[in-house]
């Protein structure tokens, strides 16, 4: 941290100097700019040569930025998106010269004039002091802006436009953000306060009520958090996974985050669960972390705790109620039988889960139900409808465990009507799973869960096109 710290101020020196060569003093930082000025300094900033003023002018460019009110900052990104593309002339000419002479210096040049002059000027804004992190939330309005034009219908190049520049943040960011670069941590309770403020902050599956339930979940000794940092974002974990050490597979959550437990002695242990995943930047969405996270904790939980045999997570399932409430609409329903939908109508009635008997026929229909959403029900590209389930089976995770009513909190029944699942993560076998997951888009599941799977169901065929 004490190199970061050092580089942060280097870069703050030069900075400093910078601003002599531009003509902007310390003052003028604060000052306001309309988004047609701002546009302005970034084409000043990529064509300049000098390292100390495009430093200055790199920080400026973001400090002014930052000042913007939302509708201006939108204003900006969509100046920066359809004025800062490739040079269409350029382009043409390096095509001719490449077809006349097809060498790889022909096509290096190809490549060079093919590239955004929106990625240069991303470049240029990430050498100012803490510009990276600016950059990630930059992105962020522009996630916001790509989704208000779709929502008002805005003219199609423009949509176009705004969606190569995001393709260009998340391509550089890719490379900013490698793994080679994250530095994984343990969270505890001596963890400074301000991180442990933004986990509280940041837990996206299980919400952190107070610094007590924080407590809870991150002191004993049966429990663990880990989360990967990033050398240009120090204070700023990317994702973090929160474990509990068990002797067994937990079907429920209740019990994970029940204020009074047992606690467990680590060499106890024989299980390692997976109970909450966090994204936390929304600026980096489409860069990869959790393969990483989830991999490495379960390399250094197997060296520290001999015992834990077993690494599983314990799992929402966000687009269940959805599917499952499109399949009681439908005509034909393709991963329900009529029997089921008609016991499905118990779901409607307030507070069903309270009632034994209501849960048992609910149970009977869903449990089936839930295996044809994760077996059969595929979207356009051939995969899973569940965003979570494409993510640790494409880690190389194998469906374990259906669980009725694991999550009856008013979150868990309004995305899936309770159901949780297990994924487990056999080192044996997760390079296998992978592949075939990757290849053939084979969901890799227990024959437990394959049981459930009802047989007089329409075509596999039928299930993809539906969805499609």
């Amino acid at each position: 941290m004490a190199a970061i710290s050092f580089f942060g101020d280097l870069l703050q020196t030069i900075s400093d100097r910078g601003r002599d060569l531009i003509g902007f003093g310390r003052g003028d930082l604060a000052a306001r700019a309309d988004p047609g000025e701002l546009v302005k300094l970034c084409e000043d900033l990529i064509s300049r040569r000098g390292e100390a003023s495009g430093v200055a002018l790199a920080r400026l460019i973001l400090d002014r930025y930052a000042s913007l009110a939302r509708p201006e900052r939108a204003s900006f990104l969509r100046l920066v998106a359809t004025e800062f593309a490739a040079d269409h002339e350029a382009v043409d000419e390096a095509i001719a010269a490449y077809r006349a002479d097809p060498t790889r210096a022909a096509l290096g040049v190809l490549h060079d004039a093919a590239e955004p002059r929106s990625q240069e000027l991303i470049r240029r804004l990430n050498l100012a002091r803490d510009g990276t992190l600016a950059l990630v939330r930059m992105r962020e309005d522009l996630l916001g802006l790509r989704r208000a034009l779709r929502d008002e219908e805005a003219d199609p190049d423009l949509i176009d436009a705004a969606d190569s520049l995001d393709s260009d943040f998340e391509h550089l960011f890719a490379s900013w953000f490698n793994r080679g670069f994250l530095v994984l941590r343990h969270i505890d309770w001596t963890t400074p306060a301000h991180i442990l403020e933004k986990i509280i902050r940041y837990e996206a599956v299980h919400a952190i009520a107070d610094w007590d339930d924080l407590r809870r979940r991150i002191e004993p000794r049966d429990r663990r958090c880990f989360a990967f940092f990033h050398p240009a974002l120090v204070d700023e974990p990317l994702i973090f996974v929160e474990v509990a050490l068990t002797a067994a597979i937990a079907p429920a959550i209740a019990p994970i985050l029940a204020h009074e437990r047992e606690i467990l002695v680590p060499r106890a242990a024989t299980t390692a669960i997976f109970y909450s995943i966090s994204n936390c930047q929304k600026g980096l969405a489409g860069v990869t972390f959790g393969n990483f996270l989830i991999k490495q904790v379960v390399e250094d939980l197997a060296r520290e705790i001999p015992s834990l045999k077993t690494f599983v997570t314990l799992s929402p399932v966000p687009g269940f109620a959805t599917w499952l409430d499109r399949e009681r609409r439908a005509d034909a329903p393709q991963g329900l039988t009529r029997e089921d939908v008609e016991a499905l109508r118990i779901i409607d009635e307030p507070d069903w889960q309270a009632d034994k008997t209501k849960c048992e026929a609910v149970r009977r229909a869903m449990i089936p139900a839930a295996a044809a959403y994760f077996l059969r029900a595929k979207n356009e590209r051939g995969k899973p409808l569940d965003p979570v389930a494409r993510f640790h089976l494409g880690n190389g995770a194998r469906l374990e465990r259906l669980n009725f009513l694991g999550d009856v909190s008013a979150k868990g029944l309004a995305q899936s009507r309770g159901l949780m699942v297990n994924y487990l993560y056999d080192l044996a076998a997760i390079e296998k799973n992978h592949e075939t997951y990757a290849n053939l888009g084979t969901v890799a599941a227990s024959s437990v869960v394959s049981r459930e799977l009802r047989n007089n169901l329409p075509p596999t065929r039928a299930v993809a096109l539906a969805d499609a």
